[in-house]
């Protein structure tokens, strides 16, 4: 990432920054030295992700996924209230309230392969029917053929949950 700079004197407090093209620019106080400037910087800069990660999620195509998934594993017998990416799971890959029948799924796996999505969908979605990890559960799970493959490969990335 390209990062410019720029210092004013007659900004005494503040720090702001914009994407412009391919740069990130900072507008900072003339006073602030490089050492202090840097972590405000890194904030700044994991905000804009966050933000245009947000942005870029398409919540439509992830119920529309679900949906597919549903009708394929479940028969079409499961109902939920909402499905939505989220950027404040940071030790979750997803996670399902069945009692307001919502599911939530890590922005994190936007950028993973459908099979490790799918397998996180399926495992969200059959808590809707059993909110537990019970053997039934998994019985349930595990009729998605890739399961043991993507599970595998979450905990190649060292964040999967064992049950």
């Amino acid at each position: 990432m390209d990062i410019k700079i720029i210092r004013s004197p007659r900004r005494h407090k503040s720090v702001s920054a914009k994407m412009e093209g391919d740069i990130f620019i900072v507008q900072a106080p003339a006073h602030l030295g490089d050492h202090e400037l840097q972590p405000i910087i890194e904030r700044l800069y994991q905000r804009y992700q966050q933000k245009h990660t947000k942005s870029a999620l398409d919540n439509q195509i992830l119920e529309d996924r679900a949906q597919e998934l549903n009708h394929h594993y479940f028969n079409g017998q499961l109902t939920w209230r909402s499905i939505s990416w989220v950027t404040n799971q940071q030790s979750r890959w997803g996670s399902c309230t069945p009692a307001t029948a919502t599911i939530r799924l890590s922005h994190r796996l936007h950028t993973m392969p459908t099979f490790v999505l799918d397998y996180v969908l399926i495992h969200e979605l059959t808590h809707l029917l059993e909110p537990n990890h019970s053997q039934h559960f998994w019985q349930l799970v595990n009729r998605y053929p890739k399961t043991e493959r993507a599970r595998g490969y979450l905990m190649a990335v060292g964040l999967e949950e064992l049950a």
